[in-house]
């Protein structure tokens, strides 16, 4: 993987904000490479029975498609969760073969990137947050780069607990 988090390319504030949320989609990413599709299924915590590789990747990506689509389009929710299954995408994530749940990370990052580069950082979301505030592009981005930061936490001590590999 190339790190790209020691200096982006440009340092307009569009261009740093983008590329530390691809790195932190290229290290959830990489941190999944080798898994076999056995231990990507594995809930290897007692309190957190759906947090799996698997079900991280796939949370992942779900979580990018609900603040670009539905929060700041605007568009319907056809998100995989319901209201008596809030973590539905973690849980159908072990139906699904792993190199699936990256290819679809990967192919919806795609479309995000073009959707922010379309979009003024300063835009507004279509919908409130939960304070009825709406946010702006830049927020989302910095709020789904922590998101993502922090998930990566999460597969790099299941991928250890897995396996031994540890990560930079």
């Amino acid at each position: 993987m190339t790190r790209t988090d020691d200096t982006p390319p440009a340092w307009d504030e569009r261009t740093q904000l983008t590329t530390f949320l691809d790195y932190a989609r290229d290290t959830a990413r990489a941190k999944c490479d080798g898994v076999s599709e056995e231990n990507a299924r594995k809930a290897l915590l007692p309190g957190s029975p759906l947090m799996t590789m698997s079900g991280l990747v796939n949370h992942l990506r779900w979580v990018e498609y609900y603040w670009f689509r539905v929060v700041f389009l605007g568009e319907e929710d056809q998100g995989p969760w319901t209201e008596d299954d809030p973590d539905r995408e973690m849980r159908v994530a072990l139906d699904l073969p792993l190199r699936r749940l990256l290819d679809e990370y990967a192919g919806h990052a795609a479309a995000h990137r073009e959707l922010v580069a379309a979009h003024s950082l300063d835009a507004r979301a279509a919908r409130p947050v939960r304070d009825g505030l709406h946010v702006d592009l830049r927020w989302i981005l910095l709020h789904l780069t922590e998101e993502t930061a922090r998930h990566n936490g999460h597969l790099d001590i299941l991928r250890e607990m897995l396996d031994g590999s540890t990560g930079r």
